[in-house]
């Protein structure tokens, strides 16, 4: 068999990031479309919502054995048909219960994914021997900003859901097929080097998942509730209510692109402190002076903030050399989602009982965290030696 160029492999990694990407905002653009379609209220879809998330975090403990166990290339040449057939069966749901039980398949499904490309990604960092991990991540946001745009798109022309995912199914698979061989075939570990499926957790990379929590803590407070602070706080015209979403998103893709050669240059370490104050002083500016201009700054300089935090995370985890790394990745990745899961309803919950304002402040304080957090993470610091 020919051997394949980093190159190639760094090319075949890339478009499974943007590929997920690309699945995950064509679902998100049509939450609207499905919302009316099947006449829920806004507590409904919210309680609906969660079925993903809750199958992501239910799976985390068995999710890094199974890629452990049969690979993380024979794992993503299952689950990327997998997922568009479960995205297709989304666009053709009719009811609540079917669409809660395709959502729980989503989130299982997705879980496994995120964790084999990251462990492809660390195998391909590590054959170019320095930091690239930030750039597949770049991917991502790629893959969603098409995913929106072809949402945008297909509504505009009046094309419903189960056509719209049926097209991008077909897109992904296309995709999936140039590029499911051009894969590191990881060495599964044997039996015996196999840790414990509920075995004791690495308080090194507990502490990573910490940093992580308060990272993607900040990243879904800006993906959930961006566009309604704008709406409500900042109050500009409608057709500028999603201005600081897009400055958002624009400026977190830059930073991944840009993310990788500043690792390089500072370090890891460095790179997480600067990343925790860019989300500080982001969101506290947007929460101390409301106005158009700040804001926006606001969330362009939280946009650069998050941008490297989960990237240079899953990094370090899968470099550590203390477990295998989709187990690694794993134990990294679930307890940072967490944040992902749980500041979306705790800014709702602090909203409602002092300000929005806030709320969003709180989360300011969590990227300072990143930063005071790094400094005391001693696989962050060995990681630069």
């Amino acid at each position: 068999m020919t051997q394949l160029s980093p190159a190639r492999l760094r090319a075949s990694v890339f478009y499974f990031f943007f590929a997920n990407g690309l699945c995950s905002a064509s679902w998100a653009s049509r939450i609207p479309d499905i919302k009316f379609a099947l006449s829920l209220s806004d507590a409904m879809l919210g309680t609906l919502l969660l079925a993903a998330p809750i199958g992501q975090l239910l799976f985390v403990p068995v999710a890094g054995q199974f890629v452990s166990h049969i690979g993380c290339r024979l794992t993503l040449r299952i689950t990327f048909p997998l997922i568009t057939l479960v995205i297709f069966l989304i666009g053709c749901a009719s009811s609540i219960w079917p669409l809660a039980a395709l959502l729980f398949l989503l989130g299982v499904i997705s879980n496994l994914m995120f964790i084999a490309m990251n462990t492809q990604a660390v195998g391909v960092e590590m054959m170019y021997g320095r930091a690239i991990m930030s750039s597949f991540h770049g991917g991502w946001s790629i893959g969603g900003f098409t995913g929106a745009a072809l949402g945008m798109l297909l509504r505009a022309h009046d094309i419903g859901p189960a056509p719209h995912f049926l097209i991008v199914a077909v897109l992904v698979a296309i995709g999936v097929f140039l590029n499911a061989h051009a894969l590191i075939a990881h060495e599964a570990p044997r039996a015996e080097d196999r840790p414990p499926l509920f075995g004791k957790l690495n308080p090194a990379l507990l502490s990573l998942g910490v940093i992580g929590f308060c990272g993607l803590a900040a990243e879904g407070t800006m993906f959930d509730w961006s566009g309604v602070y704008f709406k409500q706080i900042v109050q500009p015209s409608e057709n500028l209510v999603l201005l600081g979403y897009a400055a958002f998103m624009t400026c977190m893709a830059i930073g991944r692109f840009a993310g990788d050669r500043l690792t390089q240059r500072y370090g890891y370490l460095k790179t997480l402190q600067a990343s925790g104050l860019l989300i500080f002083t982001g969101l506290a500016l947007s929460a101390l002076m409301p106005n158009i201009y700040c804001a926006t700054l606001g969330f362009m300089i939280t946009g650069f903030g998050v941008s490297t935090v989960v990237p240079t995370l899953f990094s370090i985890a899968g470099r550590s050399g203390i477990a295998n790394p989709s187990m690694a990745i794993a134990t990294v990745s679930g307890l940072a989602f967490f944040g992902f899961l749980a500041a979306p309803p705790l800014i709702g919950y602090i909203a409602e009982a002092t300000s929005m304002r806030i709320s969003f402040f709180v989360i300011a304080l969590l990227g300072l965290s990143i930063s005071l957090l790094s400094s005391r993470a001693s696989l962050v610091r060995e990681t630069d030696k």
